[in-house]
Order: C-alpha cells, then sequence, then structure tokens
C-alpha cells in the first residue's frame, strides 16, 4: 500500500535523527514526500544513508542542539540551503538514571540542557525561516514516565514537564503565524539507546503495565508525528498527545 504523499514540498527538521525514533521519523516523513534535515550529535550518517536507498533526498547536519552556537549554524544553513523550514521535531533527549542523593548540578543541568534548553534552542534557530512561510508544524517530544512512579529520573521528569509546559505556551505565541505546536509523549521505545539501560526484564514489566501489551517501537510514533505535523493537524494546537500504548489512562 502507498504512503499518502501529505509533506510534499515540506522541510521537515528532526534532532536526534541518527538513529531510534529520530531515524524512524527521518524516514517516516520522507516517505510522505518531505525532505528532511537530520540532525544528530555524532551520527546522521546512517540515517542519510537509508534515506538515500529510499530514493529520498535530504540534508544531514552534526550538531549539539544544547549549544546556542551550533543551533543558530543549523538555523543559518538550512535557510541557505532551502530558504524555509516547515516542519520542526525536537526529538534529541538524554535520560541517565542517577537517584537524587547521587544526583549532582552538572548532571542536573546536562539533562536539562539537552531535554529542554535544545528545544528551545532549536526553535528560535529554525522560526524565522518557518514564520516567513506563515506555516509550521513543531511538535515536542515528552514523555509518559511524567506519571510513572519510577526512582532516579527526577531530573529526567523535570525536562520532560518543562517539555509540555513550552509547548503550550509557545502554541499561543505562534498561532498568528499559522504555526501549530504539540507534544507528544511516548512510552518506553525498544531503541539502542534504550537497551544500553534497561535489562529485558524492567522492558517486560513495562510493557504489561500497559493497555497494549507490547513494548513501544520506534515505528509506533511516526504515524503521530505525521499527522501532528500535516494540514490535517491544522486545528490542533498546545496539546499532548500520549502515543504510549495506553499506559497513561
Amino acid at each position: 500500500m502507498s504512503v499518502p504523499q501529505t509533506h510534499t514540498g515540506r522541510v521537515a527538521v528532526i534532532t536526534g535523527a541518527g538513529r531510534g525514533i529520530g531515524q524512524a521519523l527521518a524516514l517516516g516523513l520522507a516517505a510522505r514526500g518531505a525532505t528532511v534535515v537530520a540532525v544528530d550529535l555524532h551520527h546522521p550518517d546512517e540515517t542519510m544513508s537509508l534515506l538515500g536507498e529510499a530514493g529520498h533526498t535530504g540534508l544531514g547536519l552534526v550538531a549539539d542542539v544544547s549549544d546556542p552556537v551550533q543551533t543558530a549554524a543549523v538555523g543559518d544553513r538550512i535557510a541557505r540551503e532551502f530558504g524555509h523550514a516547515d516542519i520542526l521535531v525536537n526529538n534529541a533527549g538524554i535520560f541517565p538514571f542517577v537517584d537524587i542523593d547521587d544526583l549532582d548540578y552538572e548532571t542536573w543541568r546536562r539533562v536539562l540542557a539537552v531535554n529542554l534548553d535544545s528545544q528551545f534552542l532549536m526553535v528560535k534557530a529554525v522560526l524565522p525561516a518557518m514564520k516567513a512561510g506563515r506555516w509550521g508544524r513543531i511538535i515536542n517530544l515528552t514523555s509518559n514516565s511524567i506519571l510513572s512512579n519510577a526512582s532516579g529520573i527526577s531530573h529526567y521528569m523535570a525536562s520532560k514537564m518543562g517539555n509540555i509546559g513550552f509547548s503550550r505556551g509557545l502554541a499561543n505565541d505562534l498561532a498568528p503565524f499559522g504555526i501549530t505546536v504539540n507534544a507528544v509523549g511516548p512510552t518506553l521505545t525498544v531503541t539502542p539507546g534504550v537497551r544500553e539501560v534497561h535489562p529485558p526484564e524492567a522492558l517486560v514489566a513495562f510493557a504489561q503495565a500497559q493497555a497494549i501489551k507490547r513494548n513501544g517501537l520506534p515505528e509506533d510514533l511516526v504515524g503521530t508525528v505525521a499527522f501532528l505535523s500535516s494540514d490535517d493537524a491544522s486545528f490542533v494546537t498546545g496539546q499532548t498527545l500520549m502515543a504510549d500504548g495506553g499506559y497513561a489512562r
């Protein structure tokens, strides 16, 4: 079955696009016609290779999206290459487990910088090009962990609650320009990064807490983000959609 070309002519900027959820979103939006700008701290090459194999064009950029200078450079490059940016998916994030007794300020600040500051910085970087087109979709990844009773993630939960607040406030600021802003909250999604920190039994236990009793996969987020970044979602803004298999209910 062919994929509907709902994103033809759109430039979609995706952070944390080197693997996992970001890579799946890059491939999914490209399949719907978008030109993808894959931004990653270390390795957009694999994603760009997969896009090329599928016959899609795009741009891979290496950048630390928590750095104001590097994000501004990303915005400048996008403006030069394409002249406009239509979709921004703020997906980059880190999730170190640290109990509050061991949580130091450096780790606290790094988590907030990568998970929350980066969303602000990337919005600032692409907003001039997005406003010029009087059309835009900004999707900020949060997490259903904000509803969990897990320990050792107070810093992570703080950043993810911040994603929701930022999205709601930004939606009010940008509505006059035809730009919508929404947040998407995945469940614990089986990615290379998640496998590095969660043993298999933890993944099984998390799945059992959901209505849909299987672990989420990166591909499970594609449809949600594709909808929110399309014309069909023109009247949806300031919302948080938990695409989490029914964990939040």
